[in-house]
């Protein structure tokens, strides 16, 4: 078996900071533990589901020798790292992305699983493994203890007849799943209605790995009603658009109005293209899967919208908002608006005049702040 230097690998586009990694003890103790199954594979049985950089995928085939691997990152960033590192490995030809379904478990013999801290994600992908996978499927699925609960043991057991946990290492556990049962039917996306003083409820519409779910993130609804005071436009984006909450909600309120909802994750553009349909305003909202507002040209834009998430992954990190902050920054045009809502104590208005430009506070309730900041030239 052939050794693979994990350090090597870099999360870029991702953030980067001196306590983010991209790989750790999980991506180590699953390769090992499922080492005898990956020795055993052949071209087109192993499937990796959530991972986070390439450890696995890039692992799986620098170790023992794996091509035709096929796999399923959530986040774009996750997704064009594992492609900067694949390159740079020289391992570029070893897999391809796939969608979770079955184009990626079809005849799958081995499943490699970074745990996802979602219940609801979790779920999702077992039926999906249940349904497509060979039936001697085995899954390894790893996680870091401070992640891991029984309940996902429970969660893998109902949709196999065997879960065991391995021994804890380096504070990493796997869990093996062998033996799918019936998956029955498929109950994603989740739906869910909420008065937010329009005429009708905001439907909205969640995949098992979308963040929040089919909950209306508290936030949002502290932000929504103060949208009203937004500068006139024709056109709107919603930065990290999740379930599609702002964006329905936007070109609901302003029938004039098209919005484009831009995320990395593909479970939150498959949630939000379901809520606008289900809000019947799909023909005036497009949803597009972007790392930040990457694919916008600059100056291009003339109201932002942004609920900026506090954490990358499990990490609380300032990163991903200033990220998305800079990005509108270089996309509004001159006079445009970001609205945001964050959470008060992150402090964020000295970044927003730096990175957009003059900025007011519209609202703070005890834990939320709405601010504008405006685009001057």
């Amino acid at each position: 078996m052939a050794d693979f230097d994990f350090a090597a690998l870099r999360r870029r586009p991702d953030i980067e900071a001196g306590n983010l990694f991209a790989s750790d003890a999980a991506d180590r103790l699953l390769l090992d533990t499922a080492a005898p199954a990956l020795e055993a594979a052949l071209p087109g049985q192993v499937a990796i589901i959530g991972d986070q950089y390439g450890a696995l995928t890039l692992g799986a085939a620098a170790r023992h020798g794996l091509r035709g691997l096929r796999v399923h990152q959530d986040g774009l960033s996750g997704e064009l790292a594992l492609a900067n590192n694949a390159a740079q490995a020289g391992l570029a030809d070893c897999y391809r992305n796939d969608q979770l379904d079955q184009e990626l478990l079809g005849g799958a013999r081995v499943v490699l699983l970074r745990l996802p801290r979602s219940l609801e994600a979790l779920e999702e992908i077992a039926w999906t493994v249940a349904s497509y996978a060979d039936p001697s499927v085995r899954v390894f699925a790893g996680g870091r203890l401070k992640h891991m609960n029984t309940a996902m043991n429970d969660v893998l057991g109902r949709f196999f007849g065997k879960v065991e946990a391995s021994l804890a290492r380096q504070k990493s556990r796997i869990l093996l799943a062998e033996g799918p049962l019936s998956a029955g039917p498929n109950r994603f996306p989740l739906a869910s209605a909420h008065d937010v003083g329009l005429a009708n409820p905001l439907q909205l519409r969640a995949y098992g790995a979308a963040f929040a779910g089919p909950k209306l993130d508290v936030g949002t609804r502290f932000l929504l009603p103060h949208l009203s005071q937004a500068r006139p436009a024709t056109e709107a984006i919603d930065l990290g658009c999740g379930t599609g909450a702002i964006a329905a909600y936007l070109a609901l309120s302003r029938p004039g109005l098209r919005v484009l909802a831009s995320d990395q994750s593909q479970a939150a553009v498959d949630s939000a293209a379901a809520s606008v349909r289900a809000n019947g305003v799909a023909d005036r909202v497009t949803v597009l899967r972007d790392d930040a507002l990457s694919s916008q040209p600059d100056r291009s834009a003339e109201l932002i919208v942004v609920n900026p998430p506090f954490h990358v992954g499990s990490t609380v990190h300032a990163g991903i908002a200033l990220k998305l902050f800079a990005d509108a920054g270089r996309v509004l045009a001159p006079g445009g608006e970001l609205w945001a809502v964050w959470n008060s104590h992150l402090g964020y208005r000295p970044a927003l005049r730096k990175l957009v430009g003059p900025t007011r506070q519209v609202a703070r309730n005890p834990k939320f702040t709405i601010t504008v900041s405006t685009r001057e030239n």
